[in-house]
């Protein structure tokens, strides 16, 4: 998913627009800084390719390795442009790949980097009971989330909506103050303080369920999983980023 373009919302009516089509890269610079000033190193697994002269080169680090066999590795890591974890399988085949494996106390800090550096918010569900997620994003499952996620369409850190009295347009979570859900329509309230009503707008003509996911406090390093939370759009009370 590219990164989305500087969105505004005109005054008048509370309809939204695109205000450029240049992509917002002022978060992605602000994190990269955040990490260069670090008091203390934060090191986890990390991956080596031996190249053809036989010399050893990083193509991985701040990773964590879930499982390993003869014939893959699959592992997880914080990717910086869509701000979520994300999960990669690499097949040996020829290559010669190694592990610098870490401990566990290396693993829950490497965690905590990442959710420095997520999108967190809070996500209240229709029952009242209210949960802080980090890093959390947007993805897609069949109806009543059986069977695994739609990989044609792809997670998210944007919403997609259609504004009522307006046009489709797509939000980045970093422009997102709130949105409370009331039955099938939504008030999005914007960081600069402008809100307006719409409805979800599915991103794909598949049936298909939307899920906000994410990780919280209780999170196991370990897990093969790049979340411990998932809530379907229908069940969200109101969601508020930080």
């Amino acid at each position: 998913m590219a990164w989305q373009a500087p969105l505004k919302v005109q005054p008048s009516g509370g309809a939204f627009s695109s205000l450029s089509n240049m992509p917002d890269t002022r978060p992605v610079l602000l994190i990269l800084a955040a990490l260069l000033f670090i008091p203390f190193p934060i090191t986890a697994d990390t991956l080596y390719q031996t190249n053809p002269q036989g010399k050893q080169v990083i193509i991985h680090r701040d990773a964590i390795v879930v499982k390993e066999d003869s014939s893959s590795i699959l592992y997880k890591h914080f990717e910086l442009k869509e701000r979520r974890v994300v999960k990669v399988r690499l097949n040996r085949g020829a290559l010669t790949y190694t592990v610098a494996s870490s401990n566990l106390e290396e693993r829950k800090l490497i965690v905590e980097k990442w959710k420095r550096f997520g999108h967190t918010a809070t996500v209240t569900d229709q029952t009242g009971k209210s949960t802080r997620v980090f890093d959390i994003y947007l993805d897609f499952y069949p109806p009543g989330g059986r069977g695994s996620l739609l990989e044609s369409v792809p997670a998210r850190t944007t919403f997609p909506l259609m504004i009522e009295n307006g046009g489709a347009d797509e939000f980045d979570f970093s422009k997102i103050a709130s949105i409370e859900f009331q039955g099938e329509k939504m008030k999005l309230t914007l960081r600069n303080g402008q809100s307006g009503v719409a409805r979800f707008l599915m991103p794909t003509d598949q049936p298909a369920e939307a899920r906000f996911l994410g990780i919280t406090d209780k999170y196991n390093p370990s897990s093969e999983d790049v979340f411990d939370f998932s809530i379907p759009l229908q069940q969200v009370k109101e969601i508020r980023f930080e």
